[in-house]
């Protein structure tokens, strides 16, 4: 099945109701922007007045609302307003917040235990998952898995199963890279602020080259070329500053998302991938973002034809609860000592009672085919709100993993403050949307893939007024 919303125009109050969609035996709110007090609304405005006085600063808030249920393409906040989802919880509920199937598998497995440590006593439910990720990812060799709880954990364990495979240490990630917040992750992230700013000294042996940005990339040049040219560099930088020898792992995201959903070339990555196999090194795909039918292709290097040596999956992989793992060769995976991975959390059997619903819903609802779809929707009226801006420098991205970057008129200077601005003018009439971006100037669309065309197509003029604002 899919969720399908009511129609609705681009209007900010617009409030034409449909019949809700049923969860189970829990009505789902109506697929349907509807506005009924400022955003955020009085009750939002004294929890988040109450979550000050005891949540730590160092947690920032996109949009101070709180939420009292959610599902299809909607979020309703506790004052009743009806907001349209493009973020997903980055990029997380991408069957939707509440899908029956993931619903009913969590209240089945919750009813039967919540925990034991799978590294103490084994249960059905990570075997499931597993088994389905060692079938679904890239690659007809034979596979294993190991599951963690956050994406971060997942990349720092693909390192250490890199480092345990070659017995080398080098770890080499690009610029614009978002990898985690960890020690090592976050040394393998690019951004500083506010990621890294006052956390230091960072991990050992981590080394960067420069991501193939076209819309950046010094020079200009063709898709093409900037593939070639970033491939070279990368290439001169194992060979001359780190040493092909030393390096155990080449980790790449095939659409950088926090660095602003920079979509690799697929050439780059076939380069990447056959340099590394032929030097020895691991080649890891962080999936983290851009896995499991978001990009219109069930993993983004799918795009490429590229067979990754080991790939890293989190956020939509359980439908909202905490599960991540890494996938690869058998010979790799199992190069680590028993013991040598885990943790009390990983793999929680709810989590993956989640998890192997959700794997069957982007299966067998083809969510990369509805990614694509609204790709093919929503992609012209980015590049029409391009056209008719001069404060659009780049529109790209796949499937439903997009993205506008803002500049001041006539350059390619950054100008987060346009994007700011826009983002919130969606914010306030009732779309959430979120910015990314090295420079903070990217708007980054990341509905779930259950969207309703109508409700996209609602949260698309929301955007082009948001657009029509700035000038």
């Amino acid at each position: 099945m899919h969720w399908h919303s009511g129609n609705a125009s681009a209007n900010p109050g617009s409030r034409i109701r449909r019949r809700p969609v049923k969860l189970g035996t829990v009505a789902l709110p109506v697929q349907q922007r509807i506005i009924k007090t400022a955003i955020p609304g009085p009750e939002s405005a004294r929890l988040h007045e109450r979550r000050s006085g005891a949540f730590s600063d160092g947690f920032a808030v996109t949009l101070p609302v709180f939420v009292a249920e959610a599902g299809g393409g909607i979020i309703v906040d506790v004052d009743g307003n009806h907001l349209i989802d493009l973020a997903s919880g980055i990029a997380v509920t991408s069957v939707g917040a509440a899908h029956p199937r993931v619903v009913e598998a969590v209240q089945r497995q919750a009813a039967r235990f919540t925990h034991t440590c799978f590294m103490i006593t084994e249960y059905e439910p990570a075997v499931d998952v597993a088994e389905k990720l060692n079938r679904l990812t890239p690659g007809e060799h034979e596979k294993r898995t190991a599951l963690f709880s956050t994406g971060a954990e997942a990349v720092e364990n693909g390192i250490k199963i890199a480092r345990a495979h070659t017995g080398r240490d080098a770890v080499l990630v690009l610029s614009h890279a978002y990898h985690g917040r960890t020690l090592l992750t976050m040394t393998m992230t690019a951004r500083n602020v506010p990621y890294k700013e006052g956390f230091g000294p960072y991990a050992p042996e981590v080394y960067r080259a420069p991501s193939p940005y076209e819309y950046r990339w010094p020079g200009g040049g063709s898709r093409e070329a900037v593939a070639r040219e970033a491939f070279a560099q990368l290439v001169d930088i194992a060979t001359t500053q780190i040493g092909v020898h030393n390096i155990a792992a080449i980790v790449l995201e095939p659409v950088q998302g926090e660095g602003g959903f920079i979509v690799l070339p697929d050439e780059y990555l076939r380069s990447v991938a056959a340099f590394a196999r032929e030097q020895g090194i691991v080649f890891i795909a962080d999936e983290i973002q851009s896995g499991l039918g978001r990009t219109g292709r069930l993993f983004a290097v799918d795009h490429a034809g590229v067979v990754p040596d080991l790939v890293t999956t989190a956020k939509a992989l359980a439908g909202g609860l905490p599960l991540s793992a890494v996938t690869g060769r058998a010979d790799i995976m199992n190069a680590v000592a028993p013991g040598g991975l885990g943790g009390t959390y990983a793999g929680n059997p709810i989590a993956c009672a989640a998890a192997s619903a959700a794997l069957d819903v982007i299966v067998e609802e083809d969510l990369p085919g509805r990614a694509a779809r609204i790709e093919s929707l929503a992609m012209p009226r980015l590049r029409a709100m391009q056209d008719s801006s001069s404060r659009i420098g780049d529109v790209r991205g796949r499937g439903a993993m997009l993205a506008l970057e803002f500049v001041r008129p006539g350059t390619t200077s950054p100008d987060p403050a346009a994007a700011k601005a826009v983002a919130a003018f969606a914010n306030a009439n009732g779309v959430l949307t979120l910015t990314c971006g090295t420079y903070g100037n990217v708007i980054r669309l990341l509905p779930p893939l259950v969207i309703g065309e109508e409700l996209l197509d609602d949260a698309l003029g929301v955007l082009e007024a948001g657009v029509a604002a700035l000038e």
